[in-house]
Formats: C-alpha cells, structure tokens, sequence
C-alpha cells in the first residue's frame, strides 16, 4: 500500500499526509510501512497514556517523514479528530489527505488474505471452522466476514471484545449506545464507537438474523484476560498477549455450546510489547525480538494536544508548509 501510494503520487506537487489515529498497534505498522516513502507524510494521533511504552516508541521515535500527535482523551477522540478533517474541504485543498489503517479499505482488504491462508491449513481436519477475532475498531474481523462473503468457507465468526462492549451488548438487545472508553490491559482495543462495525451492517443489509447466523460477540475483563493467559501458558507453553487472550476466551466460550468445529484464534501482538502490564507470573517467559528492544534506547518525540479539532487543523497546516519545503527538496 505505501509502496503503490508513493508511486502515484511521485509527480504530484504536494505530497500527500497519511492521517491516522491508532489504539496502539496499527499506527506502528502506517509507521514502519510508510516510513521514507517519496511524497507521503504520515501523522499518527494515538490518545496519551493509552498505549504501553514499546507502542508509543515505535509511533514517536521514526522522525523524518513520520509525525506523532499525542492526544489528550481517547482512541474514539482520535478518530473522530481524523473524521472531522477528512470533511473539511479547506484543508485538504491545502493538505491532501489519506488515510492507511483500518478506516480504508485498502488496508483491510488485504487483510482477508490471511483468513484464507489459515482455512488452507486447517480443512484438511474437515470440519467446520469458526474464528475468533481480537476486536477494537473492527477492521480486521470485517475483512474476515469479506472474505466469507466471496466464498471463503468459515462457518462463524465470533468478535471477543473487552469492557468496551458496545457491539456485543449490541447483539444482545439490538440497541447501538457507546459508553466512554474504559483503559484495559488489550489496550489497543479501548474503542467505544468501533468504525468499521457499521460496515459490517451494511454487509449484511441491516438484517439482523443474517447478522446473528454469522457473528457472536462477547466480552470478558481483565480479570478473565489474566488468567485465561496463565492457564494456557502453564498447560501450553504458548505465552498470548492480552489481546489474543480475548480472543482465546471467545472462542472457548463459543466451542462449549457449538462442538464439533475447528476453531482458530487470532493473535495481533507480541506479548513484549504489554511486558510492563502483563501477569508478574508470565514476565520472565517473555523473549523480546532485538529489532524492538532497540527502541528502548530512542528519544520519543511527540506533539502534546489537547483534543481540540481546530488545534489540531492549526497545527496541519502550520506544518504543511514545511512538508511541501522537504518533498521538493
């Protein structure tokens, strides 16, 4: 995607910003993937003191083309901010703007290759395979339910939340009401007001027995997320990260009542990146990639803003300039 972004836009006078909010994970990635890329700035809004240390050092510490809003809110005040200045026509005629994660489709649709890849090694067991997928914004659980509708065989897929409920209590009473953004140890899935949740919708036509024929959402706490993760690894060996625990306890919970299928969770992150929140009992079974422990010797740098839209439209286009300085050069 930064690869196809770059070159058409190589000729274009101004460059391009990749204007994004991330709960944690995503904005490493836009950062890593658009880092240097001709032509494309990049601007990650991630809210302060909501993501852990290795996150936000992998979103402030790239310089060059990649700059880092920390927001004092939410992950939902990011994105409504991102939201907000992708309307304003003004702004983009002087700052074009796009965006890289999971509000564009060019980045969920290529997610859907992965589910195809795990349904290639499971068949062989010739059952029916269910999904549990991890879910915040809900970007990659729609680019799953995508998949399955071009054909893609998966019986169902199961949305493990944390607190942040909105969609299972959804499916529970038919009613869309976002409570404010609760802080848990799945960090990168405190989102209240999940974008992509509306798609899915779109999806399945507003039908809500269509709907429910294909999804189960539920939601667990911290609590739950603990010690999900200290049963697995004492019986397994295999150390999950709080977010793949949720997932783990979706798929749990469903395959009690729904036997007979193969079952297949979702991991999104290496357990390093949680170690300052992760059980005191698992800490020392985590082994650390040096590509990321060099992070730690790096100066963050980030712009502290209060979650403001006009301050944050001030500041894009006080920077522009400098942006258009640089692409010429």
């Amino acid at each position: 995607m930064a690869g196809c972004l770059g070159y058409f836009r190589q000729d274009e006078e101004k460059p391009v910003t990749v204007l994004v909010a991330t709960s944690g994970d995503t904005g490493g990635a836009v950062a890593s993937g658009f880092y240097d890329v001709p032509g494309v700035e990049v601007v990650i809004l991630y809210p302060s003191g909501k993501v852990s240390d290795l996150q936000e050092k992998q979103l402030t510490t790239l310089g060059r083309n990649i700059r880092a809003l920390e927001i004092k809110g939410t992950f939902d005040d990011c994105q409504r901010l991102v939201k907000m200045a992708f309307l304003d026509e003004e702004l983009q005629s002087q700052r074009p703007l796009t965006s890289a994660n999971s509000i564009n489709v060019a980045r969920w649709l290529p997610q859907m290759f992965y589910y195809f890849m795990a349904y290639r090694k499971v068949k062989q067991w010739k059952k029916e395979a269910v999904i549990s997928v991890p879910s915040g914004n809900f970007g990659n659980i729609c680019a799953g339910m995508m998949a399955a509708a071009m054909g893609l065989p998966i019986q169902h897929f199961i949305a493990s939340t944390n607190v942040n409920d909105t969609v299972p209590r959804f499916m529970n009473n038919g009613k869309y009401e976002p409570n404010p953004a609760v802080a848990t140890l799945s960090n990168a899935m405190d989102v209240a007001d999940p974008s992509n949740f509306v798609r899915i919708l779109q999806l399945f036509a507003q039908n809500d027995r269509a709907l429910k024929a294909s999804l189960t959402a539920y939601s667990f706490n911290d609590a739950q997320t603990v010690a999900a993760m200290e049963d697995v690894y004492a019986r397994r060996r295999y150390l999950m990260d709080p977010h793949g625990a949720v997932g783990y306890l979706g798929l749990k919970r469903y395959m009690q009542s729904h036997p007979g299928h193969t079952g297949i969770f979702l991991e999104t992150a290496h357990p390093v990146k949680f170690a300052n929140t992760m059980p005191g009992s698992l800490r020392d079974a985590i082994q650390a990639p040096e590509r990321l422990m060099v992070l730690d010797g790096l100066q963050k740098d980030a712009v502290l803003m209060e979650a403001d839209y006009n301050k944050m439209r001030e500041w894009l286009l006080q920077t522009s300039n400098a942006a258009v300085t640089e692409h010429v050069k």
